[in-house]
């Protein structure tokens, strides 16, 4: 350990002051058998002996130690120790200060058994997304079951002038550890060495009954320390209904304090010119367009089209955006050079926009988390038009329709980037629009059915449908739909294992109109059916057709204790109509049985029209998205979707079989049923 290896992204030296330093004895004093550690081997896991984790703060770098020392029992845990990647940051160094085992108590190096290779980062590396990250490539030979391993290293992030944010403000969250793992000893530290005060929010922990504490708060002046310290330790927490607890560290700032440190560095991007003077033949065609809503969507879908989305994870760090004009000029930015140039179009047409910050992966936690500006990841725009407000991605691509008829982002938390602003909630949502409307007409005659499906999707479907048409082979989706229909029409119960393409012959799909003005995307789908009914074990025909797209399994099987059920369903429209030449039962129950719900979350109706020959059932189903369901109200939202899967999805008729007896066997069971 004397001599100090330095390569550009990884060192081999000593371990910093501030992590302490560790000698071989106390490391093998430190990695005793207990009864805790006996009980975890009998029961088949690794074990941690100790885990010590210190996180490192400061005005011009962040560090993160970690020493610790685990059994390699399992074969997967073992070939995962052998061979590791690290990924660094750009300017960030992975230091290693000790690889050791600990083989039949005698410690041994293996520094000199460790093969290392710095690789280019190949995550994300393409689709316009730029990194400096660095793969760090470990390979350690000679490990063997049974051994202990032991891991000492830090990571240091020196910050650069690009890393203006992160100098100012710090933002650490700290997550419980996997309960996979039973630790004798864990440790967790906390060291503020900044200037500045901060803050730290104990979330999501539980008293001794599981039931959730209160959030804690609590501040570290800068010398200051934080220490979560466990013994014999396994994490309680139930991985599959419960939140794991998490510490957030921040900066000590609220909301309004980061809205106007960050509402400058935007304004004076949006001051340094203006659209005509760099864009004339972008104003020239704005100018020539005489309708508002036409203009606004020619600059959203100019932005999102035109413009390459270029995600660089280095500037990211930062929120100081290109200028618009550069962005213009080279056709390419990250969200934030799109956002702002959106927002400067906007406001050459005299629309209300803004920028605001987002982050769609931790939206859920958003709410609890310390106010930072590091929380936020992405850079959307929100216009306001008519009174409505409506949230653009200018990174996305291929989305088309007038404001109001675009897809919907569903997220709730989002800072704008103006003066004096708190956090805000979007409001809930309910579609102007059905974002599925389709009608299904199947009619029988003479053991022979012909199988019609007209769809029109808008909004986010018509988007999707639009890039699945064109991205996926024709006989794949024509597959795809047969496949669907298998199991609408209960054939899956009466011919499982049959080459589905020998059941819907002659299937054909075709676009018959795309609008996207509108945004609606209209398919048609056809085919006949040889032996069209379902026939069960005692030879009844049926004819079925049950759409599961309306069951919301996702909301019937929903079991987490602290994750709210997060509602985003899409509005859906459905006309069936199943037509035979043969008389059907016009009171059985999956043919007249109706519904009526009305949920505070969601709107469905279905409606029959029953006649001698067919049936045909009308179901809307109209939902209030983007929000989470209380607790205390989940229960009967999950009871009104059993409801819905209650036979209420679809329609089924039942035939009566011609001849006397059938006749009269049927008449019975209607009287006696």
């Amino acid at each position: 350990m004397d001599n100090q290896i330095e390569i550009e992204n990884y060192r081999i030296r000593k371990s910093e002051e501030w992590a302490g330093n560790i000698d071989d004895q106390e490391l093998i004093n430190r990695i005793q058998d207990s009864d805790f550690a006996r009980q975890q081997n009998n029961d088949g896991k690794d074990f941690c002996y100790f885990l010590d984790k210190k996180y490192h703060t400061s005005n011009t770098e962040n560090s993160e130690y970690v020493c610790m020392a685990y059994t390699l029992n399992e074969p997967a845990n073992l070939e995962r120790a052998s061979v590791s990647d690290i990924v660094v940051e750009e300017n960030e160094v992975y230091n290693i200060h000790r690889i050791s085992v600990l083989r039949d108590g005698v410690l041994i190096d293996k520094i000199p058994d460790t093969k290392i290779k710095v690789l280019d980062s190949e995550n994300h590396s393409s689709g316009g997304i730029l990194s400096s990250n660095k793969k760090i490539n470990i390979t350690i030979k000679d490990l063997r079951l049974y051994d202990i391993l032991i891991l000492e290293d830090s990571r240091v992030k020196p910050f650069t002038d690009r890393d203006f944010l992160r100098k100012e403000f710090s933002k650490y969250v700290w997550v419980s550890p996997d309960n996979y793992w039973a630790y004798g000893s864990y440790k967790f530290t906390f060291i503020n060495e900044r200037n500045e005060k901060i803050a730290y929010k104990k979330t999501f922990f539980r008293d001794e009954n599981g039931n959730v504490l209160e959030p804690e708060v609590h501040y570290l002046e800068k010398g200051e320390k934080f220490v979560f310290e466990e013994t014999n330790y396994i994490n309680p927490v139930d991985a599959n209904r419960e939140i794991f607890p998490f510490i957030d560290f921040a900066t000590d700032n609220n909301w309004i304090e980061l809205s106007n440190y960050i509402a400058p560095i935007y304004q004076e991007i949006f001051n340094k010119s203006s659209l005509k003077d760099f864009a004339p033949n972008l104003v020239d065609k704005l100018d020539s367009m005489q309708d508002l809503e036409e203009k606004i969507q020619f600059a959203i879908e100019y932005v999102q089209n035109n413009i390459y989305y270029i995600f660089n994870a280095d500037e990211m760090n930062g929120h100081k955006p290109q200028e618009p004009a550069v962005t213009y000029e080279n056709k390419q930015g990250d969200c934030k050079a799109k956002s702002v140039l959106l927002k400067v179009i906007l406001d050459y047409i005299g629309v209300e926009a803004s920028i605001v910050l987002v982050n769609f992966h931790t939206d859920f936690y958003i709410k609890y988390y310390l106010p930072s500006l590091l929380t936020f990841n992405h850079a959307i725009v929100k216009i306001n038009h008519k009174g409505e407000e409506y949230f653009i991605d200018a990174t996305i691509r291929d989305e088309f329709g007038t404001l109001e008829n675009r897809g919907f982002i569903y997220f709730m938390h989002y800072l704008e980037v103006k003066s004096d602003q708190e956090l805000k909630e979007r409001k809930p949502h309910r579609y102007p629009y059905f974002c599925v409307d389709e009608k299904v007409d199947f009619n029988v005659k003479d053991a022979t059915g012909k199988l019609v499906l007209t769809t029109t999707y808008k909004g986010n479907r018509a988007n999707a449908m639009r890039r699945y048409f064109k991205n996926t082979n024709k006989r794949e989706v024509i597959d795809s739909w047969n496949n669907f229909l298998f199991y609408s029409l209960n054939y899956s119960n009466d011919r499982n294992g049959t080459d589905i393409r020998n059941i819907f012959k002659d299937a054909s799909i075709d676009i018959i109109s795309d609008d996207k003005k509108l945004n609606e995307f209209r398919i048609q789908y056809n085919a006949t059916i040889e032996n069209p009914y379902f026939v069960d074990p005692k030879n009844n025909r049926f004819l079925m057709y049950f759409d599961r797209n309306l069951v919301k399994t996702s909301a019937r099987d929903y079991m987490h204790k602290d994750l709210p059920f997060w509602h985003n369903f899409d509005s859906e429209k459905y006309e069936i109509n199943l037509y035979t030449d043969q008389k059907i039962d016009t009171e059985e129950r999956y043919t007249a049985q109706e519904s009526t719900i009305n949920n505070p979350y969601f709107d469905f109706k279905s409606r029959k029209k029953v006649s001698k020959n067919g049936a045909t059932v009308y179901i809307e189903y109209n939902p209030l998205v983007n929000l989470e369901i209380p607790q205390n109200e989940f229960e009967k939202f999950r009871t009104d979707h059993h409801t819905v899967a209650d036979s209420n999805f679809g329609l089924g008729i039942d035939v009566i079989e011609p001849g006397l007896m059938n006749m009269l066997k049927f008449n019975f069971k209607k009287r006696f049923k």
